[in-house]
Formats: C-alpha cells, sequence, structure tokens
C-alpha cells in the first residue's frame, strides 16, 4: 500500500478534539486526504496521551487504527539508528518526530502534516531534498 499521507501529533490531536486551536486546520486538511492516512507507533501514544488517555475521544482516534483509516508504520527497530542519527543531527527533534521525518524519507512522495513548522522544515532528506509539507499558516 502506497503512503500518500503521513500525519502528526498536532493535526491529531487538532481533529478530535474541537476546543484546540488548530482543531478547523487539522479536519479541513485531513478529511480532504484520500486513502489512509499514515503514522507511527510513538506518535500515536502522544497524540492519545495529549487527548487524555483513556477517554472517549483517545479511544475514537484508536478506532481509526482499527478501522485502517490510520494505518501504524513499523519503521523500528529496522530504521531505529536512522531515526537516532537525525535526532543526533535536529537536536531540537524529539524520537516521534524523527520517526515521522525516516518514514517521510521512506515514502518520498507522501505528504506530512503537521502544526510543527519548528522541527520539519529545517529538516533534509537524502540528497538535500527538503520533507513534503503541509503546515498551517
Amino acid at each position: 500500500m502506497a503512503i500518500t499521507t503521513i500525519v502528526d501529533a498536532g493535526p491529531l490531536i487538532g481533529w478530535f478534539n474541537a476546543a484546540d486551536q488548530w482543531h478547523a486546520w487539522s479536519v479541513s486538511v485531513l478529511s480532504g486526504r484520500r486513502g489512509p492516512l499514515h503514522t507511527t507507533e510513538i506518535v500515536l501514544g502522544e497524540a492519545c496521551w495529549q487527548l487524555g488517555g483513556n477517554t472517549q475521544v483517545a479511544h475514537a482516534l484508536l478506532d481509526l487504527v482499527r478501522k485502517r483509516a490510520l494505518v501504524l508504520a513499523r519503521i523500528w527497530p529496522e530504521h531505529l539508528a536512522d531515526t537516532q542519527r537525525a535526532m543526533l543531527k535536529y537536536t531540537n527533534m524529539d524520537a516521534a518526530d524523527a520517526s515521522l521525518a525516516i518514514l517521510a524519507e521512506q515514502a518520498p512522495k507522501a505528504l506530512l502534516v503537521t502544526i510543527d513548522r519548528r522541527h520539519f522544515e529545517p529538516y533534509r532528506a537524502a540528497r538535500k531534498r527538503p520533507l513534503k509539507l503541509a503546515l498551517p499558516a
């Protein structure tokens, strides 16, 4: 299955939390994408935690995984060393963000949906290519 959309925790949180400042933007961007969305397990855990842990809204997010509308890409342990290299090179990037950057390198045509301009705009993939990002204005 080709990966066309990769999603960070911020837009997932915004999509499910109507009170979030990025709610309207997240709904607009994510509902307009075709095919399943992709993320990593660490990002899913971050989003569930931010949505309150064992809450109805976190379960709604988990239901997307069960329905395969949100697919967990398993890049670890195979690409863990790449993730660590990214974290060492981009010192403000945590493991969750680095996992998405590496996933985006594995799927160079995919759009990475994030609210985190500071962590992803500076990142350069192979051959100095910037990531293909969807960011709020």
